[in-house]
């Protein structure tokens, strides 16, 4: 982990090293969230919110792979080296990243064990209207 004192910064990388991205070290981590929609339920990953201005990628913007499906607004980031997904544009307000706590060294998974989860099985844009009853 790295804060620049400068900028306030905190950076995350992915597991080998390629992908480093940095959020401000004020970022919440403590209300990271899971989703259970059938794509995030496979990573199970833990994310904390940074507004879309706020993530920078400092190194290996060229090694970022990217995942869409269904609506195609989310669009989920990964390491195309190791794999590790280290960011995703929300779906529920693509103003905003979900970024992967795991991918913070100075951040304790066991803190997040109980990370509340929210409802991507039942997210609003994949009802039809027939459904809206």
């Amino acid at each position: 982990m790295t804060i620049a004192s400068a900028q306030q910064r905190v950076q995350g990388a992915c597991h080998c090293g390629a992908v480093v991205f940095s959020v401000p070290a004020e970022t919440d981590f403590t209300s990271a969230t899971r989703c259970d929609c059938s794509f995030c339920s496979r990573r199970w990953a833990p994310n904390a919110s940074v507004a879309l201005p706020d993530l920078t990628i400092e190194k290996g913007h060229d090694k970022l792979s990217l995942y869409r499906w269904n609506t195609g607004v989310a669009k989920h980031y990964f390491c195309s080296g190791c794999g590790i997904y280290t960011f995703h544009q929300r779906r529920s307000d693509p103003n905003y990243y979900g970024v992967n706590v795991g991918c913070f060294d100075h951040l304790d998974m066991q803190d997040y064990r109980d990370a509340e989860i929210t409802d991507g099985i039942h997210h609003p844009s994949d009802q039809s209207p027939d459904d809206e009853r």
